[in-house]
């Protein structure tokens, strides 16, 4: 394993941008840092790193080593946790992502309940709706909703998601409603995470680029805004399922409405899914597939 420890600390170096965050996160000293990239360098003969008391940049050969480099550690944990967890628990840390409501409401029971069970699970659960890099910032697992953009993970459905165009009894007394996907732009929009919204026309797939001068990146302020008459929003079922079977909000264009899209277990293709990965995975599709969400 030549140059392993080396490498893991120009890996974190470039990962935390900075050679003591880096000492931090790997438990020894800046110094000890310096010295093992000075060594890896020395070793390749080329520079990896340009240092400068503010900042570090990575060289084009520093860009090279990193982008073959950068899954190594992940893959090498990955295969110890396999053979060491085989045939026992599910053991030590989890690092998971999820939007934040629809991960609130649903996913954070479901591995607490899974966590009653597995105790020796180190559980790290981030509820962002930034879609974040799993390699670079460390994630085992993220759930993700709709279409997926990145092809280099891997990924299992974990439920179905339908989204609605819907908007308030008193917007619609007051504004009308749409026909036509062309009529949106005569209406009061109100956008949220996305600026473009998904439908269906003539069985084909169609996005159409929404202008507004209301934006949130909540989706229960966005709830709020359209319950409260202020426009026309987009939203899961899961947010106004009950509001559409209450009638407090109509839905809108039914003809144009995409089939549903996939709610996804998404992680990197580096890293294996391991036992514990697997064991969780399983665990949320069984769940949700026995209680689905909407």
């Amino acid at each position: 394993m030549k140059n392993w420890e080396a490498m893991e600390a120009f890996i974190e170096v470039v990962r935390q941008g900075s050679f003591s965050a880096a000492a931090i996160q790997l438990k020894v000293s800046a110094s000890h840092i310096s010295r093992l990239i000075t060594q890896l360098e020395s070793e390749l003969g080329t520079t990896l790193l340009f240092r400068t008391t503010r900042r570090i940049r990575l060289s084009e050969a520093g860009e090279l080593y990193y982008q073959h480099c950068r899954g190594l550690p992940e893959a090498l944990s990955s295969a110890e946790e396999v053979i060491s967890t085989l045939n026992q628990a599910p053991i030590g840390p989890f690092k998971m992502t999820c939007a934040t409501t629809f991960g609130e409401r649903f996913i954070a029971p479901l591995m607490n309940d899974f966590l009653i069970d597995h105790p020796k699970i180190e559980l790290d659960f981030h509820l962002t709706n930034r879609e974040v890099d799993l390699i670079e910032e460390g994630y085992d697992l993220a759930i993700r909703m709709g279409a997926l953009k990145d092809s280099s993970h891997l990924s299992r459905r974990l439920c179905d998601r339908a989204e609605y165009l819907c908007a308030s009894r008193s917007y619609v007394d007051q504004h009308g409603i749409p026909h036509t996907l062309a009529e949106l732009s005569k209406h009061q929009c109100l956008i949220g995470s996305k600026t473009h919204w998904l439908f269906q026309q003539d069985g084909q797939r169609k996005e159409v680029k929404i202008v507004s001068n209301w934006r949130s990146n909540s989706g229960p302020a966005l709830l709020d805004a359209v319950r409260k008459g202020l426009g026309i929003a987009q939203l899961p079922d899961y947010y106004v399922a009950d509001d559409l079977a209450s009638g407090h909000l109509i839905a809108l264009l039914p003809q144009y409405q995409y089939p549903y899209s996939g709610v996804w277990l998404v992680y990197p293709k580096v890293r294996q899914p391991s036992p514990k990965l697997q064991k969780i995975c399983d665990y949320l599709i069984h769940r949700l597939k026995q209680n689905p969400p909407f």
